[in-house]
């Protein structure tokens, strides 16, 4: 489906791409992680066509620069960073939707999900939306049109806790058949989406590996954490993740969604000497 055969790009004298070799089946559920300036980036917008490069890459076929409207229109795409349109809302989902031969309402309703009422922003500049908003509505975009890849770089960056559940329930639903690259500097966030791991530094590929979760992805967990004194550092963090307290601000209460599950322990595990009681339990599928 797609192939990179010695990619190669370089900025102003420095190699960010050098010699990467990946190919990627239907089957693909690919994790691309590094850190920042690895290349993730700069790989995802060859495979758009967006930068020339050397060597050679491929989408079903077709080279993305020369076939670039055939190619993009297979391509679900979530960019890090929001572009600057001043288009209003509801006439560019009404674009999306044509240019790839959609429907509308679906993007829409997809938008819903995530939290996001479309009709009360309709007019409004996209430009004009908040970063959560912004980031709904091109998720939206991206899950509600008709496609065969996903490309999400860093798609829930932007994300509140209770939209990243449905986000990663939308993704678990996808067809088996679409190929998926979720690009991300941490591995913890996207574990439980993916069976692929291909890790670049310095522009090259120093892992490709098959991996396998045996967490649910719609799966939630009920979390119940015991403080030994209160901490308003960890309170802070504990209701950005939606979770209550009681007790005087010992007890708190909440859900994990399974995906989040590794990024949840890594952010309490800073406060491991103010935690007492840590219970996590499978609760099954998240509702709909």
């Amino acid at each position: 489906m797609i192939q990179f055969q010695s990619v190669s790009k370089t900025f102003r004298g420095r190699a960010v791409l050098d010699q990467v070799d990946l190919s990627l089946d239907q089957s693909s559920r690919v994790a691309l992680v590094g850190s920042n300036g690895a290349g993730k980036t700069t790989l995802i917008r060859c495979l758009l066509g967006e930068y020339a490069c050397a060597g050679q890459v491929l989408v079903g076929g077709m080279d993305p620069r020369q076939h670039r409207q055939e190619v993009l229109g297979r391509i679900g795409f979530v960019p890090q960073l929001p572009p600057p349109l001043k288009m209003p809302v509801g006439e560019l989902i009404g674009f999306a939707a044509s240019v790839s031969d959609s429907d509308p309402e679906r993007m829409e309703g997809v938008a819903r999900e995530l939290g996001l009422d479309v009709a009360s922003i309709r007019r409004q500049p996209f430009v004009k939306l908040s970063g959560g908003q912004k980031q709904k509505l091109l998720i939206a975009v991206a899950l509600g049109r008709t496609c065969d890849i996903l490309v999400m770089d860093e798609p829930a960056a932007n994300l509140d806790p209770e939209s990243r559940q449905v986000f990663f329930r939308l993704l678990s639903e996808c067809d088996d058949g679409v190929v998926m690259v979720m690009s991300s500097h941490r591995l913890d966030e996207v574990a439980a989406l993916v069976n692929r791991v291909v890790e670049l530094d310095r522009g090259q590929i120093v892992l490709d590996d098959h991996v396998a979760d045996t967490v649910d992805p719609r799966a939630v967990q009920a979390c119940r954490i015991v403080l030994a004194k209160p901490e308003a550092a960890l309170g802070k963090a504990l209701d950005e993740w939606g979770f209550k307290q009681d007790n005087d601000g010992l007890e708190w209460r909440g859900r994990v969604v399974g995906p989040d599950r590794l990024r949840f322990l890594g952010m309490v595990s800073r406060y491991a000497g103010l935690i007492r009681t840590l219970e996590l339990e499978e609760q099954g599928e998240r509702d709909a």
